[in-house]
């Protein structure tokens, strides 16, 4: 055997190696995954809550109202108190825990399959491909936006509440309370309609891309790190804060879009995505659509970096369990 063959096959052997032996452990695998995701979606959510509160009123307010970042926020606090900046928190955790689990689920049983068929190929390495990896971001992402959709469409009714001015408040009355996550979801159905709950649906798979960019930047800067060493969690918090710069600033119009199409029942009439486009540009020219912006990328760079640390720790603290569990009953 010549010593490229022998080198071929030594990779073969050693990119096989940690894999999963049957599709009871690949099945494990994936939930492993995709538990690991969604904790570290709820701890990084936890953690950056507040700019997405910021950033959402941005986005969904009109150009007259906005203000600078600090202004914003000390405007929130007065009128509302810090909870303010909580706005609609427990419905963001429920849904970024559901989001993360179902995306990364998918992602991995996509990434599972696309690796079977590189070993059956007799490809060197089973490590995804730039085009895999595109592959793979888009069909975790579609299925992930049409199973979680309903659940940020209340998120953002909660979050972007226009609460009473102190004009409209009468001296030491208190403002009217804010309604629950399952009050706001009632309310959307009685009042709308079920399917106002997929209001936003175009825009968000149009911004699958997101997640596609920021995993195909992480996925392929994690492989060329791991030629070097091991991957630790401070690597991927990098390396992830780093994807997310990339497609957050690539893609914030369409995010802005959504998030105007979520709340567009409650403020005026429905309009589809090239509507709210054309609209958005010609009554607040284009930096409309970069409206919150600040904000919001500081989020997001924040809350991926978080979510990629605490993910690879979190994977890291499951397998050492199912490894001792194995052992138990061995």
């Amino acid at each position: 055997m010549s010593e490229a063959s022998k080198t071929a096959a030594e990779k073969l052997a050693e990119s096989t190696q940690a894999a999963p032996t049957s599709a009871t452990a690949q099945q494990s695998d994936n939930v492993a995954h995709a538990l690991a995701g969604a904790g570290g979606g709820l701890f990084s959510m936890a953690l950056t809550y507040p700019l997405i509160t910021l950033s959402t009123r941005a986005q969904v307010e009109s150009k007259r109202a906005q203000s600078s970042t600090l202004d914003a926020a000390r405007r929130i606090i007065k009128r509302e108190g810090l909870v303010g900046l909580y706005a609609g928190l427990e419905s963001a955790l429920f849904g970024i825990s559901v989001t993360n689990f179902v995306y990364y689920y998918w992602y991995e049983w996509t990434r599972a399959f696309f690796e079977k068929a590189a070993i059956k190929a007799g490809r060197a390495s089973k490590k995804l491909t730039t085009v895999e990896s595109i592959f793979a971001g888009a069909i975790a992402g579609s299925l992930t936006v049409m199973f979680t959709n309903p659940i940020w469409v209340v998120n953002t009714r909660m979050t972007a509440r226009k609460s009473q001015s102190d004009e409209q408040v009468l001296p030491g009355a208190k403002p009217a309370k804010a309604p629950s996550t399952i009050g706001t979801l009632l309310s959307i159905i009685r009042d709308e309609g079920p399917m106002r709950l997929f209001a936003g649906v175009m825009p968000a798979l149009v911004l699958v891309i997101n997640p596609i960019l920021q995993y195909t930047v992480f996925e392929q800067l994690k492989n060329t790190l791991e030629k070097r060493r091991r991957v630790t969690p401070t690597d991927a918090f990098y390396l992830g804060a780093f994807g997310k710069l990339m497609a957050t600033s690539i893609t914030y119009p369409y995010i802005t879009v959504k998030s105007r199409m979520h709340v567009a029942g409650r403020d005026g009439p429905k309009e589809d995505m090239m509507s709210t486009f054309r609209r958005i540009i010609r009554e607040e020219g284009w930096a409309g659509l970069y409206g919150g912006i600040g904000p919001k990328v500081t989020q997001s760079v924040i809350t991926a970096a978080f979510l990629f640390a605490f993910k690879d720790a979190l994977y890291g603290m499951t397998v050492t369990a199912r490894r001792k569990i194995a052992l138990k009953r061995a």
